[in-house]
């Protein structure tokens, strides 16, 4: 059962004017609200907070239907989950039977440029969609096309997982390139221009390219979605960027994963969708190109922030500071670069930072955690047998949060740290100092570092004059 009720009487502040409310009603828009009958009164309505006594013995007695109504509204609720659930399953199955397969049935050979760990991991994710597709791995180093070729295993990254048979390698880029339907572009951002000047005879100028490298180049501040038009000298080159909490040994094993491609071609995201979306990968569309690239490269670097305070030994608490103050300079630098926030706190920005933070597989984070335990850079580099992209981006986040005049005290920290300006120790204390306004007041000073300075006389000097005119009406 509802009632009309005015808004405003739903939680009157001010009892006095209840009256005149009342004779406003015919001309107050209505809402309807359920009424609600309470057996008992609420405490706080007798003046008093404390709780309802609870039910005695001698009380149940007197009620022997209580246990009885108890589970009946339990299997009520239950009901009630389960017809939800029920719902949902109808309609994720109808949904199912309209998806559109017309782009993979026509698909017959995909490229992945790089035989890295993710870009293995994403060949054998692909052939596995189409027994009847080739997947064609260009590499440079001919031992590991003769392993994938001759014993489907690439033995540098996943000895212990065998490749589909569709799925080959070549040290030729004609030949990887010819005919191919999709591309997968897993090179590190920093050497990407330079290989792809290097192919970009054989790159059909209609070949759709999917980044699934992550980062910002260093001395240009280049996204992929840049890079690869311009590296290939073709503007109108198709593009999409795919990223999202993924890592490559849980592909491999076809554990359950979710991701994002993000397209400004809106026919294309949903094409790129059908090839790659399977049982056990979920792929969601975007068009907020910018927002999943600078989440994908800046959450590198907050991740090798991560790691410090972990090698650090520093806690629960400071990890929890570090990675939420990390999210919003993330968030600040996005959103001035066009990127919708909702992106940045969506599966492909939150969901891609708390994987690459937390979890010991990051190769960023092992970094971070070398470098607190007080580990030289080089060291760790040299030891290491894959990219850490957030080590090179880091040295562009200072250029950017100056060219969009955002402040980033952690991601720029971690700069000043690899760059060897700064001991990890040193930039703790120097976060600990940062000044202790209020929420609302910092995000302003970081998001507009040209006004920092008056922003901060203004409020000091309200604060001022607020304190003087309490000790003035005091001594009245």
């Amino acid at each position: 059962m509802a009632a009309l009720i005015d808004p405003s009487l739903l939680n009157p502040i001010f009892p006095s004017q209840c009256r005149l409310r009342l004779q406003n009603l015919q001309s107050t828009k209505p809402i309807y609200a359920p009424l609600v009958f309470q057996s008992r009164p609420c405490p706080c309505s007798a003046g008093t907070i404390d709780p309802v006594p609870e039910t005695t013995h001698t009380e149940s007695v007197e009620n022997p239907n209580s246990s009885s109504k108890g589970s009946d509204g339990r299997k009520d609720r239950r009901k009630v989950v389960r017809i939800a659930w029920e719902k949902l399953v109808r309609w994720s199955r109808s949904w199912r039977s309209k998806a559109k397969t017309d782009v993979l049935e026509r698909t017959n050979k995909v490229v992945v440029l790089g035989g890295g760990s993710f870009g293995t991991a994403m060949a054998a994710h692909v052939a596995n969609n189409k027994a009847g597709m080739e997947v064609y791995m260009l590499l440079r180093d001919p031992h590991v096309c003769r392993s994938i070729n001759e014993n489907h295993f690439n033995l540098k990254y996943f000895p212990e997982h065998r490749l589909p048979e569709n799925v080959f390698a070549t040290t030729d880029a004609k030949e990887a390139l010819m005919g191919a339907n999709f591309c997968l572009h897993a090179v590190p951002v920093q050497f990407s221009s330079s290989f792809l000047e290097g192919i970009s005879e054989h790159v059909d100028s209609n070949l759709p390219f999917i980044s699934l490298s992550k980062g910002l180049e260093l001395n240009t501040l280049r996204m992929m979605s840049q890079i690869i038009p311009q590296a290939l000298g073709n503007p109108r080159q198709p593009f999409v960027a795919l990223s999202g909490p993924s890592f490559a040994s849980e592909l491999m094993k076809k554990l359950p994963t979710a991701m994002v491609v993000a397209s400004k071609d809106k026919n294309l995201a949903s094409a790129v969708q059908q090839i790659l979306a399977s049982q056990h990968l979920r792929i969601s569309t975007s068009s907020d190109v910018t927002g999943v690239e600078i989440a994908g490269a800046l959450k590198n670097v907050l991740a090798i922030a991560a790691g410090i305070v972990e090698g650090m030994n520093l806690g629960n608490n400071s990890m929890a500071a570090l990675v939420a103050q990390g999210c919003s300079e993330i968030r600040w630098l996005a959103t001035k670069m066009g990127a919708k926030s909702a992106t940045v706190t969506g599966l492909s920005g939150s969901g891609d930072i708390m994987l690459t933070c937390f979890v010991n597989l990051s190769r960023n984070r092992t970094v971070g955690v070398r470098l607190g335990r007080g580990e030289k850079l080089d060291d760790v580099l040299s030891s290491m047998n894959q990219v850490a992209e957030g080590v090179s981006t880091a040295g562009a986040v200072i250029a950017l949060a100056q060219k969009y005049k955002v402040k980033m005290p952690v991601l720029t920290a971690v700069a000043r740290i690899i760059d060897n300006e700064l001991t990890p120790q040193k930039a703790v204390l120097e976060l600990m100092n940062l000044p202790q306004a209020s929420i609302n007041i910092l995000s302003n000073l970081m998001l507009e570092p040209d006004y920092c300075s008056i922003k901060l006389l203004r409020y000091v000097c309200t604060t001022a004059i607020l304190i003087s005119l309490e000790k003035q009406v005091e001594e009245v």
